[in-house]
């Protein structure tokens, strides 16, 4: 199917466009069947794995931190074994996503302590120079509210900071991974915005510390406001949310006051009633659904 899909000549081994995660480990230190078989027609067809072990500290994984980091990292190094005895340098992301639970009840649970051990699962990754993905970003809310907002925010920017390079359960996901909201995703969108910001750092060189700008400044108008540099780097060095409200006091009463789940609520409706993106060409659409099973149907995918 994604040789079809692929432009030309050019053929998914060549150009792997899709990965999978699999879940190749039930914790502790069992090889799950099912998936080994999954992982093993992965790396015929030269799909990238993401090796996902998600043992939950308290329950099936140690219940000190370092431990189940411990335990974590050994499932994914085998893993790593496995990739290279099948193929010898099969593409691996290391998929170290440890879990924790509320040892009060023993539910799972996002918060709190998984946003640090998603970082420190990170920094070991790294010291074997593998690309590394995390679960961070879950949520225990069962609603994008303030919980919601300070769960996903620090964790995500916590593994980001940490160096992750691919994380995910970082937007719209609700109530530890068994719910979903349109207008979390939306909202986590402009999060995620900022978090990257974060990443990215601060530029420092002889332009962006500005000496030459302060001395105009101080020998004219007195604030930056109409000065070239003001309007060159708004876009280069600045996010501007999306869905978060900057406006003064005043504006935002006469704009109705409306919060920021309202806005993405109204936002998602209109995406889903009129975006449809069309990655795919209608004649190798057709040729697709020719030999496989869609059981999406064209008309739903169309205005």
């Amino acid at each position: 199917m994604f040789d079809m899909a692929l432009p030309g000549s050019v053929c998914f081994r060549e150009r792997p466009v899709c990965t999978i995660v699999c879940a190749f480990v039930v914790s502790p230190l069992r090889f799950a069947a099912d998936s080994c078989r999954t992982f093993e027609a992965a790396v015929r067809c030269g799909m990238p794995i993401w090796a996902a072990s998600a043992g939950q500290a308290g329950a099936t994984a140690p219940t000190a931190l370092a431990g189940a980091l411990v335990q974590g990292n050994a499932e994914c190094l085998a893993a790593l074994v496995y990739a290279n005895l099948l193929s010898p340098g099969h593409p691996v992301i290391f998929g170290n996503w440890p879990f924790v639970s509320d040892l009060r009840s023993g539910a799972m649970c996002g918060g709190g302590e998984m946003a640090v051990m998603n970082a420190a699962a990170v920094q070991l990754s790294h010291f074997y120079g593998i690309p590394v993905t995390v679960g961070a970003g879950v949520a225990d809310s069962k609603v994008p509210d303030l919980q919601a907002g300070w769960e996903r925010g620090y964790s995500t920017a916590m593994s980001g900071l940490a160096g992750g390079n691919v994380i995910v359960g970082a937007a719209g996901g609700q109530a530890a991974l068994m719910g979903f909201s349109l207008e979390s995703l939306l909202i986590d969108n402009d999060m995620l915005g900022s978090v990257l910001r974060g990443v990215r750092g601060i530029e420092v060189n002889d332009q962006t510390l500005s000496y030459d700008v302060i001395g105009d400044v101080i020998d004219g108008p007195g604030h930056y406001l109409a000065h070239d540099q003001t309007l060159e780097r708004m876009a280069s060095d600045y996010v501007y949310p999306e869905f978060g409200n900057r406006d003064s006091i005043e504006v935002w009463q006469e704009r109705g006051q409306e919060d920021i789940r309202g806005l993405a609520k109204r936002a998602a409706k209109e995406i889903l009633r009129n975006h449809f993106p069309e990655h795919i060409d209608s004649l190798v659409d057709a040729e697709i659904r020719s030999q496989f099973d869609i059981r999406l149907s064209r008309s739903h995918m169309q205005p």
